[in-house]
């Protein structure tokens, strides 16, 4: 006879009956699981099919060596060259040693991995030496002059200690550069550092980590700055200045932040990141954000270099950040460029968003030119494993002439420096 009460029902609850619900349960929890999961992983992927690949191959006629007036080089993120040899430096040397005469390069911030250049007394010390050397030797080789741009890695990752770092870069640079290279702006100051290539070419220079690295004294900021601009207003009123007064040159800001993505610091992630929901959401959501678009920071800083460039949109933006290769044809500027791939298979999941022209996860750099009657013309370059380059895609940026021919010899001149700040005492 078959017990009943309470003795029945225990039986019942830890019986057969029992353990078949908690596997259906389990089943359709893992099924939601899954389906979230997939879910994430096709919300993450591009929107149309090859979207993540965008016009690779596609290119434009070349140009003849005789009408080039400059070979504005632009890389960015280069802070960690393999020791033995770096490919993409490899790729740098041949690039600029055909012509250093009418070479510039500019590299776009985070200049040294992880942390920039730290005190004399720290092991770290002859690694980030060693770094900067790398990347400034096939300038300083060819005679080739060279601009570097400070990135949030330059800060310390922006570290309340971070204004010591790129001070302590900019000195290096200074005594190793041979007057050929230079850190601008330089001393923690925002910019703009101005610098005219002749009758053809204005660059304007940016610290854009300035405005994402807190309040004083954390940055040098106000009347007692010693910067040229040393405000936000300032910042941007003087980047008005630069830009109304350029004449017939074709006018380029560089810096290390760029004002849109389609990578991770714009909010586009790989599918596997997903699976971790909180991590993307939350730097979507401005948290933890300080680095990304979605920062409260980083917004105030696209903000008012918008306001900046109203009045008269530069040709083009160009910055690194991203570890990988973007174009626009997009606002405030004409067009921007992320050119953030200077470190061989250093690279980061990218893909097209509005206004995107060109878009891949490759190692190389940008190389606008611009030919003596002042049209412009880009090139991305990718570079493989033994250092080789090769033009993935090209367009032209300008293709109106102006009003009269350039002189070929390019003749820098940089606008005058205020003397440097002095970093908090400590």
């Amino acid at each position: 006879m078959r017990g009943s009460g309470a003795a029945g029902t225990g039986r019942e609850q830890g019986g057969p009956g029992r353990v078949m619900t908690k596997m259906r349960e389990g089943a359709g929890a893992a099924r939601r699981l899954g389906a979230a999961v997939l879910l994430a992983a096709l919300w993450a992927l591009p929107a149309g099919c090859g979207r993540s690949l965008l016009n690779v191959g596609k290119t434009i006629e070349g140009v003849e060596a005789d009408s080039i007036a400059l070979n504005l080089v632009l890389i960015g993120d280069a802070g960690l060259p393999a020791p033995n040899g770096e490919p993409v430096m490899k790729a740098l040397r041949k690039e600029i040693g055909w012509d250093p005469r009418r070479t510039l390069v500019v590299f776009l911030g985070d200049n040294v991995y992880p942390h920039g250049v730290p005190d004399s007394a720290s092991a770290e010390r002859p690694e980030s030496e060693r770094i900067l050397r790398d990347q400034m030797a096939p300038l300083l080789e060819t005679g080739t002059p060279g601009i570097f741009v400070p990135g949030n890695h330059d800060w310390d990752a922006g570290s309340p200690d971070g204004w010591r770092y790129i001070v302590r870069q900019g000195r290096f640079i200074d005594q190793h550069g041979r007057g050929t290279v230079r850190l601008l702006p330089d001393n923690g100051c925002p910019g703009p550092a101005v610098v005219d290539v002749g009758d053809y070419l204005r660059l304007v220079m940016l610290d854009t980590q300035w405005w994402l690295q807190g309040g004083p004294p954390l940055k040098p900021y106000g009347a007692n700055a010693q910067c040229g601009a040393a405000t936000e207003q300032e910042v941007v009123d003087s980047i008005r200045v630069a830009l109304a007064t350029a004449g017939n040159r074709r006018t380029v800001v560089v810096a290390h932040h760029p004002l849109v993505s389609g990578g991770e610091h714009g909010g586009y992630f790989d599918w596997p990141t997903y699976l971790f929901p909180f991590h993307p959401w939350a730097r979507l959501s401005g948290v933890f954000a300080r680095q990304d678009v979605a920062g409260r920071e980083y917004r105030a800083l696209r903000t008012a270099l918008e306001r900046a460039f109203a009045a008269d949109p530069p040709l083009l933006y160009a910055a690194g950040h991203e570890h990988n290769l973007q174009v626009f044809r997009r606002g405030p500027a004409r067009f921007m460029v992320v050119s953030g791939a200077g470190i061989y298979n250093h690279t980061t999941p990218v893909r097209a968003i509005t206004g995107t022209q060109y878009t891949r996860r490759a190692s190389g750099y940008m190389r606008l030119t611009i030919l003596r009657d002042g049209r412009a013309r880009l090139s991305v370059q990718v570079v493989d494993a033994k250092g080789d380059a090769a033009e993935d895609y090209s367009i032209w940026l300008e293709q109106r002439p102006i009003q009269r021919a350039v002189p070929v010899v390019p003749g820098a001149a940089a606008h005058p420096a205020p003397p440097p700040p002095t970093p908090p005492q400590r």
